[in-house]
């Protein structure tokens, strides 16, 4: 499993025209204009036939959701993960170390859940989930720090999920929230891998 060894670039039907659409809402400006600018590019990016990501990403991994990344800008930074998630599998609460985020639905149907931050004391937080949705393909939202914490899930019992993120940057680590006691979780350092992309 993993590396970073080398920057993830492969080739697949409409790589070209993806990378052009998402460098071009990168330059939008601030970090609310880039990720309004991406949410729409990556609707329009799952709707276009002519954009089929790698066929591993239809693959599901049986022990956990997998993490492929599919391109890393060179010039601009950002990090382009493709999620396969398989019946049931999904995340506990979780941030993006301050690295805001476009997220969109490219196959299946993903059950996300926001989370406020009402309190914390020390390495626990008190937290209270603050709206859900259920997002099919060529649906896209986007988290900008502090509001970051949320719950993806995959709650079909027979269909694979797949789903493309854009990161500001490569995102190797986050904090998971654990329950604790009644709205209180506590917080666990997580160093995210990435599985096989071919």
């Amino acid at each position: 499993m993993n590396t970073h060894d080398a920057l993830p670039d492969l080739d697949f039907p409409g790589h070209d025209k993806l990378v052009a659409a998402i460098d071009a809402a990168v330059n939008a400006g601030d970090e609310h204009a880039v990720t309004a600018a991406l949410r729409t590019t990556l609707c329009g990016m799952i709707r276009d036939r002519e954009v089929q990501l790698p066929q591993c990403v239809h693959d599901p991994i049986d022990d956990h959701y997998a993490r492929r990344e599919l391109y890393r800008s060179p010039g601009l930074g950002y990090s382009v993960v493709a999620m396969t998630w398989g019946p049931g599998q999904g995340t506990p609460v979780h941030d993006h170390c301050g690295l805001w985020c476009v997220e969109g639905v490219w196959d299946g149907e993903l059950e996300i859940t926001q989370y406020e931050l009402l309190e914390r004391n020390g390495d626990h937080f008190r937290f209270r989930a603050a709206g859900g949705m259920h997002a099919g393909p060529g649906s896209a939202g986007s988290l900008i720090p502090p509001h970051e914490y949320h719950t993806i899930r995959n709650a079909s019992n027979d269909a694979v999920a797949v789903s493309l993120h854009i990161y500001k940057a490569p995102m190797e680590a986050c904090s998971m929230f654990v329950p604790h006691e009644g709205e209180w979780f506590a917080r666990v350092a997580k160093a995210l891998q990435t599985d096989q992309a071919a």
